[in-house]
């Protein structure tokens, strides 16, 4: 069994946004026997971009995984979105990955959204390969986009490929290990290769670059690095084992090269998947804790161990209802069985098991440690939920999603839609953690939140064509949210007779503000308990913190969410006989209130990433627009030898029509990214126009 786990390899396919990644998975799927025939973007006709909307606009929405097999190795591929609305799907992705492949565009190199996906490979740390695409495109230069990735990325990167010809003349690929030319045949669409000595012009490059390389590896392996200082030749297989360890350990980053759309390179990246990236045996485990004591737990890839498993996404799909995709690091899941939701503590029972191969599916009778599959039956289970076996008690660590910061109104175009349009938005709520509903309390309007237009587009256009609700959408709004400035101390007591009761509670609270570098990762306020048994006994302390952190779901101001936040239970009373869990939560929640109003709350708005790749000749006037939007210019610098890159901080408030504003202002010529950054108070001019705004005077 431990053999059969060594020959797997999870992977995800990350890059920008038009970099190639659907393109090179369709053509992996292809040379490894999936696929008789390629498909294509721009014809609407690959296998994992299957919904209508992603063949329609020609991206991937949402990720799909595929399972192929390359040398008695099963590849496990997850193709994930390349845009930014959409950054929940490779979040979700890398954290349940062993392995990622990095794709790059030989003309564009690293892009705005390449950095974003490589920093969140980097906090899963994830192994990676770079693969630069597009090599035989105008203008791509292999060895600009190596010291981008120096530059931006990584130090760590080493080509492990290097292009014979450029551009149009891009036709082989050096292996720097075997010292081989690898050239790709037209007539087969590159399934047949020729592999060919380095032409007399490229041989003292090749080497150059291999000894680089050499000395790159050398610390991760002694008898390569005796080789070395002897001066000796490295045999293959040393030299790939070097590799490996450098990869593996995340001190290594193989370059790889080619053009997929032409059919170039993608089988040497196959073999250096299998070649370098990890197996399940080669991560050494995983780390959860203990639900009640929080003690660090190891979970061991042990097919023979107890089950522990992580639910990381939910698909409802129009013929089995709800799916939800698990990684199983621990153990057997078998047809039938039931488990334990650490998360909520309910036990729940698997119906089926299903192998995804994009949106077709193949039954199977059992996943095992290492395994990507999906169930169906559990209703619970949610995306970031933990499952078990009875005999073990762990918590994976969740993942971590932005915020909304974009929401439109949305009701029924009739009454009979009314219902279908609850259940939809239900639906898919619980398949998308950065998509929220919520209802106005002072319109009572149904208000849809996610992480940009394109993703709330997306989101109706799913809602007609696959629950065929009709609805009618306002235009749309950013999604503000409060803080405070100053730190209060409240004390509130509640009495009162209920159902011939007395209910009594008194807490004393310090609320204060936290500033933004000392907010815990993964949450958005903090409660503290100070107080003993004797002050407030334990059974109740359950109740106040929950009350505490709803509490803090509606701001003084604007009724908003209200973030960055310290709540700290300092005293309180009790009675033996008439205080109870609802006393306490009452109390608590009137606290909490009372100290928000009277603790300077403010407005935060969010704060976007804009990145403009634009001709010389425009920079000036972007710059300046960008000035005139309350932006602030944090990077600038020379993307290539026609333009230049502006990377700034904007209000999103701003950004409104920014399409057709840049378009005015560059000729069409220039080309623009956005992605949330983070959230940060209005000053006192923006903040009295919101409230006016939202008020309604």
């Amino acid at each position: 069994m431990r053999a059969a786990l060594a020959r797997i390899r999870n992977i995800g396919i990350i890059a920008h946004i038009d970099a190639g990644k659907t393109t090179t998975t369709e053509r992996i799927l292809f040379y490894t026997g999936f696929l008789h025939k390629m498909g294509e973007v721009h014809d609407g006709n690959t296998f994992t971009d299957w919904m209508e909307q992603e063949r329609e606009r020609g991206i991937t929405i949402t990720s799909a995984t595929v399972a192929c097999h390359w040398h008695e190795n099963q590849i496990n591929i997850i193709d994930t979105p390349g845009h930014v609305d959409f950054t929940a799907e490779v979040e979700r992705s890398l954290r349940v990955l062993d392995g990622a492949v990095g794709i790059f565009c030989g003309v564009g190199g690293v892009e705005p959204q390449s950095e974003t996906v490589w920093h969140q490979a980097d906090r899963y740390n994830v192994p990676r390969l770079a693969f630069v695409n597009k090599l035989d495109r105008l203008g791509a230069d292999y060895e600009r986009v190596v010291g981008m990735i120096h530059e931006r990325l990584t130090t760590r990167a080493y080509p492990i490929n290097i292009p014979v010809g450029k551009e149009e003349n891009f036709d082989g690929i050096i292996d720097l290990v075997a010292m081989k030319v690898t050239r790709f045949d037209p007539d087969s669409k590159g399934f047949t290769v020729h592999r060919e000595e380095i032409p007399e012009a490229y041989l003292d490059k090749a080497q150059f670059a291999r000894e680089v390389l050499l000395e790159a590896v050398a610390e991760f392996d002694d008898e390569l690095m005796m080789h070395y200082l002897e001066g000796e030749a490295v045999p293959d297989n040393v030299f790939k084992r070097a590799i490996r360890k450098g990869t593996i350990s995340n001190k290594l980053v193989p370059v790889l090269c080619g053009s997929s759309l032409k059919n170039k390179g993608v089988q040497l990246l196959l073999d250096a998947i299998c070649d370098y990236l990890p197996s399940p045996l080669d991560i050494p485990f995983t780390e959860g804790f203990e639900p009640k004591t929080h003690r660090p737990v190891q979970v061991e890839c042990d097919p023979k161990g107890p089950l522990v498993a992580l639910a990381f996404k939910v698909q409802i799909d129009k013929y089995v209802g709800k799916l939800v995709y698990i990684r199983v690091y621990s153990g057997l899941l078998k047809k039938g069985d039931t488990f334990v939701n650490q998360t909520t503590g309910k036990r729940e029972r698997v119906s089926r098991i299903l192998q995804m191969m994009s949106n077709r599916k193949n039954d199977l009778d059992k996943l095992y440690a290492g395994d990507i599959g999906a169930v169906v039956g559990p209703k619970n289970l949610i995306t970031g939920d933990t499952i078990t076996s009875d005999n073990i008690s762990v918590l994976l660590s969740r993942m971590n999603f932005p915020d909304t910061v974009i929401s439109i109104a949305i009701e029924p175009k009739t009454k009979a839609d009314q219902d279908a349009l609850k259940e939809a938005l239900a639906r898919l709520e619980e398949e998308d953690p950065t998509f929220n509903v919520r209802i106005d309390k002072e319109t009572g309007q149904t208000l849809i939140s996610g992480m940009g237009e394109l993703h709330l587009d997306i989101i109706v256009d799913r809602l007609k064509r696959e629950f065929n609700v009709q609805a009618n959408v306002g235009t749309p709004q950013v999604s503000y949210k409060e803080t405070i400035t100053k730190q209060v101390t409240i004390d509130e007591a509640f009495q009162r007779e209920m159902n011939g009761k007395v209910n009594f509670a008194k807490v004393r609270l310090v609320i204060s503000p936290i500033p933004l570098s000392k907010v815990p990762e993964g949450k958005k306020n903090v409660f503290v308990n100070k107080v003993t048994e004797d002050v407030i006994p334990s059974c109740y302390w359950k109740a106040i913190e929950e009350s505490a952190m709803n509490a803090l779901n509606d701001g003084p101001l604007i009724n908003g969410n209200v973030e960055r936040v310290k709540v700290e239970l300092v005293g309180g009373q009790f009675d033996t006989v008439n205080s109870s869990e609802m006393a306490f939560h009452i109390t608590t929640a009137m606290a909490v209130s009372r100290g928000l109003r009277e603790a300077d709350a403010v407005i935060m708005e969010p704060i976007m990433l804009l990145s403009v790749l634009t001709p010389d000749e425009f920079v000036g006037d972007i710059i300046g627009d960008i000035n005139s939007k309350r932006g602030k210019v944090d990077i600038f610098r020379r993307h290539n030898e026609y333009q230049q890159e502006i990377v700034a901080e904007v209000p999103l408030s701003e950004l409104f029509g920014y399409a057709t504003r840049i378009r005015s202002l560059s000729q069409g010529r220039a080309v623009y990214t956005l992605e949330f950054k983070k959230y940060e108070v209005t000053p006192p001019n923006v903040q009295n126009v919101i409230l006016k705004r939202i008020r309604g005077y």
